[in-house]
């Protein structure tokens, strides 16, 4: 009984195992047809920041390079123009 219950116990997971089953990554911007980025849209650009302010990254966002260039851009004309913050404890 007592071996039996070691071989059982012997594979742990704290986490299921991971599937290979990721949702598609596709830029919202070519979705909804979108070809200028406002920079005055706060409440737009904040969904490209983490919660310390940090732009975050095309892998995890889904944007394509040529509007990801475009957000960044965004993102520093609000941050200059005190629109949105430099760095914060929790933005969002």
């Amino acid at each position: 009984m007592a071996q039996n219950a070691d071989q059982n116990s012997e594979i742990r997971y704290l986490n299921p195992p991971a599937l290979d089953v990721r949702k598609k990554k596709y830029c919202r911007f070519k979705k909804a047809g979108i070809k200028y980025v406002d920079y005055k849209d706060p409440e737009f650009l904040k969904k490209f920041l983490n919660e310390q302010g940090k732009i975050l990254p095309r892998r995890l966002t889904g944007t394509s390079l040529k509007f990801q260039r475009k957000v960044a851009q965004a993102i520093k004309r609000a941050r200059s123009l005190a629109l949105l913050p430099y760095v914060t404890d929790l933005l969002k």
